[in-house]
């Protein structure tokens, strides 16, 4: 698994299709995580790091599983 956390924004995380988050099923094929702290849907991303003026350079990083 490969999460890529994007040039002044949030954590890209693949799903597989499929998310399931506190018990809630999302389907979507990646989820947006904040890493900037200031959103209001923690902890997915809305969009708050372009006002905050979050800077933190682009990320990859790569999840052996099993």
């Amino acid at each position: 698994m490969k999460i890529t956390a994007t040039q002044d924004g949030p954590y890209l995380v693949p799903t597989g299709g499929k998310a399931r988050v506190n018990g809630e099923v999302l389907e979507k094929a990646q989820v947006a995580l904040c890493r900037c702290g200031h959103s209001r849907n923690k902890p997915f991303c809305d969009g708050s790091h372009k006002a905050a003026g979050f800077s933190a350079p682009a990320v990859e990083i790569e999840l052996e599983l099993g």
